[in-house]
């Protein structure tokens, strides 16, 4: 849990930690609700095997458990309701353990996705799709954590925890729309969070980029990014880097005014046209 002060803003970084669930929540759609447990017989062994069955209007509950798992949920909308990300993780050594392709709406929530093989794969991988995915941990992606890419790509991402990758915590480009908020990045090899490309556009709004081994924030390759209180702080290089072309809301001189800066050594941004020459590209 993140036990740092919020800043004077007010708002509270933490409001969307949640209870641990003991027991589904309703289906907001009206269809069943299959549970997974591995412990019971009269259960479905594994998420995928649920979602195998899953009709459009069905709710998939995990309970507790290690689940060695890997999910392809494409065209279709998914409701996967985990009982809590510190006691639910689904894992995959040879593949990212979850992806979405044209994902059409619904809800990821309260799991833990960690890739643990030797392969370039990101922990969660998200095709133009439009769900939301909130109070999950995404971790030890080998490429980016979570990547958010095509034209057609708006999800949500709220009150997850997103660390300790190979590169970036959250990496959206090809277009990608996504709204990122209340999102705790910390602990990555690269950037907290990275946006890239004409077309891509972020809503930044609210999230904490900390301890991430270069900086909190790039901005780069003509993407633009309403970036708006969020805290950057104790990264090993500066709290935001961005590049001549992209395009930051506010401008880049109001950002220290729009957003919290501590303690990154560097400073609290930088514009520069070789934001990646720290890592030889």
């Amino acid at each position: 849990m993140n036990t740092n002060q919020p800043p004077a803003t007010g708002y509270n970084f933490l409001s969307t930690q949640a209870t641990p669930l003991t027991e589904p929540p309703p289906n907001p759609l009206g269809g069943r609700t299959l549970i997974v447990d591995s412990n019971k017989s009269d259960c479905f062994t594994l998420p995928s095997e649920a979602l195998n069955q899953a009709d459009a209007k069905d709710q998939i509950f995990l309970q507790p458990g290690i689940y060695e798992d890997r999910l392809v949920i494409s065209e279709r909308p998914i409701y996967l309701i985990g009982a809590g990300r510190d006691q639910v993780t689904i894992f995959s050594r040879r593949s990212g353990p979850c992806y979405l392709q044209r994902v059409s709406g619904g809800q990821i929530s309260g799991i833990t996705f960690r890739y643990v093989g030797s392969d370039q794969h990101s922990a969660l991988n998200i095709l133009d799709s439009t769900c939301t995915i909130s109070r999950c941990r995404v971790t030890e992606g080998l490429l980016s954590g979570v990547v958010i890419y095509g034209p057609d790509c708006r999800p949500t991402l709220q009150g997850n925890e997103i660390c300790y990758n190979r590169e970036s915590g959250l990496f959206a480009f090809a277009g990608a729309q996504p709204y990122l908020r209340e999102n705790d990045c910390f602990g990555n090899h690269h950037f907290g969070i990275a946006a890239r490309d004409q077309g891509t556009r972020p809503d930044i709004i609210q999230n904490v980029c900390r301890d991430n081994m270069l900086s909190g924030l790039l901005l780069f390759s003509q993407a633009h990014a309403l970036i708006l209180d969020n805290r950057f702080e104790k990264n090993a290089h500066w709290g935001a880097v961005l590049t001549p072309d992209s395009e930051p809301s506010p401008l880049a001189e109001e950002l220290s005014q729009s957003n919290t800066f501590t303690d990154n050594p560097r400073g609290n941004f930088t514009i520069t046209s070789e934001p990646l020459a720290d890592i030889g590209r």
